[in-house]
């Protein structure tokens, strides 16, 4: 196989460790050479490409860290090649690809120190993919044993896991992903070696316990994975790398802090919005200060820095209040939901409709339903085949009071979007109950915290307005966390100012009887799986409150669906037939469907699905397709049938579409009829009656016959 020589003379430092029921390994040196670190990650025959890129200079005016992580998903990975016609390289990113590269960023991001300020880059490349499980935790672990080994201070490594549960109720990691879709759970659990950063799920009304336990497992399984890289990193011998952190001027914090003594607490304690327009004029208040204290060039110089600063005393107050009054921002008690009041039916012409409102927060959804035909198609590395239900979500910049152009969505809102299609996701109607195409589109209309889970309820409510019979009602809630040494504090319904300054981001959407789909951050260097239940058990009160309040709106799904709404019925035809209804090239069922005006798909099982708002025009598909696959049946009469030709020994007539017989001169009447002509013309409709088919296949038909019995 040849061997490959590293150029600047090092060894190609491999190790390897068993990692849930697989060898995984992690490479160095192989590749990448001029990569601040790559890291070639191995498991079964997934094999992910690990590149980290990190700065040597800080980007001074940025106030954030930047960091970007990708994961590139490249078709031949899958030995596939795109089914596009046209477009055969890999392009923009898929959705998936995005989810994922939020997936990794997401435990990764927190564990830099604040105030780092220099540019940092990791990149999962999939090289090859096993198709027995997802390559997600493989491409994790390879952004951060590449991020361990750039000598950044990144508080690594960490390490991922897919979690399933099988039939027996025991949980299983790196299930395929079969199983995974059928199962009902799929949990990610992201974490150090002794905390927990991340948790993700989707999930078929599980409890909590269930998700409890499985995120126990979860990091159980994780720590060969973190124990490796530890292997690796002092194989490697990593020098570290020397920085400085951009933090607030101490002075000026102080100045603040003595500015706003006794201006924060109770002071700013009341509902959204006045609390934002108090925290404005106390803001214009203190620059207005400051215009007359320091010298101008100063002020120009600092402003932002004591901007930051008042940002900063804005958010120990809110911790403050929490912690030592356990009272909230807008006064809430730490388990109080903000006020809610919702609407259904808003929208005129749209098949169904709602705007959801809690506080600030409001999310209006437009569902529309259309035939299966109009489901998307998915061509990606891990998945080829149709996508029935979408979620989209759109948040511009006027819902927070900004500027911005408007562009695509970005990660934010594709993750979002996800998150909410999730928690519907497990509710849904299966497609031979309702065989629609759905698409859900939340359009964010304020935010102050929690939109995702705003869109989660506004969507549940269209979708039961727009008549789809769900399964059961979802409700979501967004929770926080406050740690004030080891003692938790947990919000209840976050908004905006109890995020920023809190220690943990975390939602769950689900049913009466169970988790549908879970989000959950930390900010924090992680937390213990016993503080993560307690938000769990915390947030299922939360959300069947917000439940109840829906149901109050709109109590179950609609009876009958928008008038607006494509009406689908299907009939079932032997597949045989199917060439009969579509006709050559095409011609027949587009003569159908245009003719008719419904549409009109049919299923290589022979299910052929009508579609169209008027039920008058799927009756007369429905008919004509009926004719087309009908065989003649002897001793049937078959009404207003038409002419086709009329020759000297009789007439052929058409009695169902493309199958014609013969009205022989002598059935023609009871008496004797001497040229067919006389009795009928081209384009005549008559009624006939099929006596015999001859062993050749020919329909013998008979007008005298139904004469004949008419008189009876």
């Amino acid at each position: 196989m040849g061997k490959t020589i590293n150029p600047f003379g090092k060894d190609i430092t491999k190790v390897e460790t068993e990692f849930c029921g697989r060898t995984l390994s992690l490479e160095v040196g192989r590749v990448g050479f001029r990569s601040s670190a790559a890291v070639v990650v191995r498991y079964g025959d997934t094999v992910v490409l690990g590149t980290a890129m990190v700065g040597d200079k800080q980007v001074e005016h940025l106030d954030y860290f930047p960091l970007s992580i990708d994961y590139e998903e490249k078709m031949y990975a899958a030995g596939k090649i795109s089914g596009s016609r046209f477009i055969k390289r890999e392009g923009r990113p898929s959705d998936d690809a995005v989810l994922i590269s939020r997936l990794i960023d997401r435990p990764i991001r927190p564990l830099w120190p604040k105030g780092y300020r220099y540019e940092a880059q990791g990149i999962a490349t999939v090289l090859s993919m096993d198709p027995d499980f997802r390559p997600d935790m493989v491409a994790m672990i390879a952004v951060s044993a590449a991020f361990s080994l750039t000598g950044a201070p990144f508080d690594g490594p960490i390490a991922g896991v897919r979690v399933g549960m099988n039939d027996d109720g025991k949980y299983e990691a790196f299930m395929g992903a079969k199983d995974l879709d059928d199962g009902k759970l799929d949990l990610v659990v992201a974490g150090t070696k002794d905390a927990i950063m991340m948790v993700e799920a989707g999930a078929r009304e599980v409890t909590e316990d269930e998700v409890a336990d499985a995120i126990v497992f979860a990091h159980e399984a994780i720590q060969p994975a973190i124990a490796l890289q530890e292997e690796l990193i002092k194989k490697v011998g990593v020098q570290e790398q020397s920085y400085k952190l951009i933090l607030p001027d101490e002075s000026i914090q102080d100045t603040v802090d003595k500015w706003v003594d006794g201006k924060l607490g109770e002071g700013l304690r009341a509902p959204y919005p006045e609390r934002n327009q108090l925290i404005k004029n106390l803001r214009d208040e203190f620059h207005a200060h400051l215009t007359e204290t320091l010298e101008e060039d100063t002020y120009e110089q600092q402003r932002d820095d004591y901007d930051e600063a008042f940002t900063m005393a804005l958010h120990k107050d809110v911790r403050k209040g929490i912690v030592e009054d356990s009272i909230r921002p807008d006064g809430r008690k730490l388990d109080e939901i903000r006020p809610l009041s919702s609407e259904v039916g808003i929208l005129p012409r749209v098949h169904g409709s709602s705007l959801f409102t809690r506080g600030v927060t409001q999310a209006m959804n437009i569902v529309t339903l259309a035939p299966l035909s109009y489901a998307q198609l998915v061509d990606t590395m891990e998945q080829e085949g149709e996508r029935r239900y979408m979620h989209h979500y759109n948040a511009p910049g006027w819902t927070v009071g900004e500027v911005k152009r408007l562009m695509g969505p970005g990660r934010r809102e594709i993750g979002h979007g996800y998150l909410a299609e999730r928690a519907l996701a497990a509710v849904l109607p299966d497609e031979s109950e309702f065989p629609y195409t759905i698409r859900s589109v939340t359009e964010i209309m304020s935010q102050n915290g929690s939109t995702s889970m705003a869109a989660t309820c506004s969507s549940c409510m269209a979708l039961m307005d727009a008549g789809v019979p769900l399964k059961r009602p979802v409700s979501g809630i967004a929770m926080g966390l406050m740690m004030d040494g080891d003692k938790p504090y947990i919000l209840s319904d976050i908004a905006d100012a109890e995020d920023f300054g809190g220690d943990m981001d975390f939602k769950v959407t689900g049913t009466s009887e169970g988790i549908t789909a879970l989000q959950m951050d930390m900010k924090v260097h992680g937390l213990s799986p016993d503080i993560l239940k307690q938000a769990l058990l915390q947030g299922r009160e939360g959300r069947l409150e917000i439940l109840k309040h829906m149901l109050s709106i709109i109590p179950s799904a609609r009876d009958e669906l928008s008038q607006y709404a494509p009406r689908i019925e299907s009939i079932k035809v032997a597949p045989d037939k199917i060439r009969e209804i579509i006709g050559k090239g095409g011609e027949t069922i587009q003569k159908i469907t245009a003719e008719t005006g419904t549409e009109i798909d049919i299923a290589d099982n022979g299910t052929v699905m009508i579609a169209s708002p008027d039920k008058g025009s799927i009756d007369k598909a429905k008919e004509w397709i009926q004719n087309l696959v009908e065989d003649p049946e002897v001793g049937k009469v078959y009404r207003d049938c038409r002419v086709v030709s009329v020759l000297d020994f009789g007439a052929f007539v058409e009695i169902l579409p493309g199958k014609e017989g013969l009205v022989h001169v002598s059935e023609m009447k009871e008496e004797r009829v001497e040229k067919p002509s006389d009795v009928v013309s081209e384009g005549d409709h008559v009624t006939v009656k099929l006596v015999a088919i001859d062993d050749r296949g020919r329909l013998q038909l008979s007008m005298k016959a139904v004469a004949r019995e008419s008189k009876k």
